[in-house]
């Protein structure tokens, strides 16, 4: 995160959500939405560029704010939805880079500044992500549906015979999980291959636990894919059925988003959640 020291406990702050070029439908598109603390959403021009913004307050936004808002889950969460919501909405009208989460200058004096001395990374960065998207894969793995269907299938098999069904779904929980995690491994080592050509790069991300893995099963492959938005259908077509007759593996395509992992420059704020 970013939040720049504010002596002033009344001033207001202004939070970057996306830097954009100057001269696209950004300007004036999202004019009148609201943003963060029901903010109306303006741009701040510096040359060929813009940044999309919104005046927070101090008292929430400055260093001490920002920690703050950051350790409580509930506005934290308030937070990054908003944040998403405002980036997503500008991605519909131009290509943009999303600024990480608590991107906060004193003012529109200082934004111009940071668009400024960035102008030659931002642009380059516009340049290469114009007209893409960000595709997620995860891959799942489920020891328990793994042990679930062997054992429906023991029981079809031994219908007649109570005892024998009874040891073979023992023995079916009893297996090691490993099993069902190499399959997954192996399920996960073939997607590179199958989007080669229309993927333009990847990114690794941690694994999702905790209340970020909301689906069954453990997340074992986050990963993130640039592709640009006319091959996006072709990027799931090569994936469609993957893991599909694996007992235990489940591969799930997120998106398209706007393309945080590959568009948010580094040093420029806090880390976005995923």
């Amino acid at each position: 995160m970013t939040a720049e020291m504010d002596p002033s406990t009344d001033r207001a702050m202004s939070y970057v959500y996306a830097v954009g070029r100057a001269g696209t439908p950004l300007e004036t598109a999202l004019a009148g939405r609201q943003g963060l603390e029901s903010a109306p959403l303006r741009t701040v021009r510096a040359g060929d560029l813009v940044a999309l913004v919104s005046s927070v307050p101090s008292a929430s936004y400055g260093s001490e704010g920002v920690q703050a808002q950051m350790e409580d889950l509930g506005r934290l969460e308030v937070l990054a939805r908003t944040h998403h919501a405002v980036v997503e909405a500008a991605y519909e009208h131009a290509t943009v880079l999303p600024m990480r989460l608590a991107t906060v200058y004193l003012g529109d004096g200082r934004v111009r500044e940071m668009l400024g001395e960035r102008e030659p990374e931002f642009s380059a960065l516009l340049a290469r992500l114009e007209g893409h998207v960000e595709l997620g894969v995860k891959v799942y793995a489920d020891p328990r549906e793994a042990v679930a269907v062997s054992s429906r299938s023991a029981e079809a098999d031994t219908a007649d015979r109570p005892g024998r069904a009874y040891l073979q779904r023992r023995r079916a929980q009893q297996q090691n999980h490993r099993a069902t995690y190499r399959a997954a491994g192996e399920v996960a080592a073939g997607v590179s291959g199958r989007v080669a050509g229309i993927a333009k790069a990847q990114v690794t991300h941690r694994p999702q636990q905790g209340e970020l893995a909301q689906a069954p099963g453990e997340n074992i492959v986050n990963d993130a894919y640039l592709v640009h938005g006319t091959q996006a259908d072709a990027f799931r077509g090569a994936l469609a059925g993957l893991g599909d007759d694996v007992p235990g593996v489940r591969v799930e395509i997120t998106g398209p988003w706007a393309p945080y992992s590959f568009a948010t420059p580094p040093e420029a704020g806090g880390g976005v959640p995923r």
